[in-house]
């Protein structure tokens, strides 16, 4: 009992001795490292250099760690940037699609206007029925032919621009050559410059203009219109734009939405001498008949006695 007695008297001074000093060593501890001076600051250095080797592979799941955060960062910044993309691609598609309206819309409205190049132009809308094309022809087929009045010859517009000439009328329906077709060629005038060119089809997308008088003076940009030279086409109709391929030669950027054909607009050209066939677009103009008369063509001839 007494023995007891003398450890539990003995005991408990004894831990609050040893607390008391770990804590006065780690106290310690704290304050010299804290301590700014050269050796102390010696003495951290080596203290390092003797633990943190030795620890390189406590550190490489750390390491491991902050990298993979610092790439879950990178890949949330891309996706974050992806997202934003995304948002303005479908705020410029909804541009477009309004810009496309909107050009439409003063189609329409430049359409009623009724602006009319010359007094003798009327017109009739058409429906393009199929793309009767292939890649060694450009046409397509409209819904009105030769009931409606419809002559060879005369010139298509989708509105805006000139996109060919008829080529070919049904009762019903008749075929409009494009001017990217190959066997398309259209005087033309471009402007400001009043050069004098030939527009011909290569059934590419951009026809190249040839002939041109003097080509230093075309710059790409310049507009391109109908010159009415060989009564194919009225004067003053929109073709297009000048521009430059990559190998230097001039083409024309087409006003006409070759694209998004629907409807065209075939000018009648009451002024204009009627084609009958494809070789009469070169032959010298017939004189022109007078109302309430036939043609001498078509006239019978009289009858003879012997």
């Amino acid at each position: 009992m007494a023995r007891d007695r003398a450890s539990e008297d003995y005991g408990g001074p004894l831990k609050r001795l040893l607390l008391t000093v770990l804590v006065l060593c780690l106290i310690g501890l704290v304050l010299i490292w804290r301590i700014d001076s050269p050796r102390v600051e010696r003495f951290r250095a080596q203290v390092v250099d003797a633990i943190v080797p030795n620890m390189s592979w406590a550190m490489k799941p750390v390491t491991a760690t902050v990298q993979i955060a610092r790439e879950f960062r990178s890949y949330q910044n891309i996706w974050d940037q992806n997202r934003e993309l995304r948002r303005e691609l479908r705020q410029m598609t909804a541009w477009k699609e309004a810009a496309l309206q909107l050009e439409q819309e003063n189609a329409r409205l430049r359409d009623l206007n009724n602006v009319r190049l010359d007094p003798k132009l009327t017109y009739i809308t058409g429906v393009v029925l199929a793309d009767s094309g292939s890649p060694f022809r450009q046409s397509v087929l409209i819904n009105v032919g030769s009931r409606d009045g419809i002559v060879d010859g005369w010139a298509t517009m989708d509105g805006i621009g000139l996109v060919g000439r008829i080529s070919g009328v049904g009762a019903n329906t008749s075929r409009v050559i494009l001017l990217t077709d190959a066997t398309s060629r259209i005087p033309a005038i471009i402007q400001p410059s009043g050069q004098r060119a030939l527009v011909t089809g290569d059934n590419s997308s951009a026809p190249p203009v040839d002939f041109l008088e003097n080509p230093d003076l075309v710059k790409p940009g310049d507009r391109i219109v109908t010159s009415g030279d060989g009564d194919v086409f009225p004067p003053g109709l929109l073709i297009g734009q000048v521009a430059q391929d990559p190998g230097g030669r001039l083409r024309v950027r087409l006003a006409a939405d070759y694209e998004r054909l629907e409807f065209l607009r075939v000018l009648r050209d009451h002024g204009a001498r009627r084609v009958t066939q494809p070789s009469a677009l070169i032959t010298p103009e017939e004189p022109p008949v007078q109302p309430g008369t036939e043609p001498v063509a078509d006239a019978e001839p009289e009858a003879t006695d012997g």
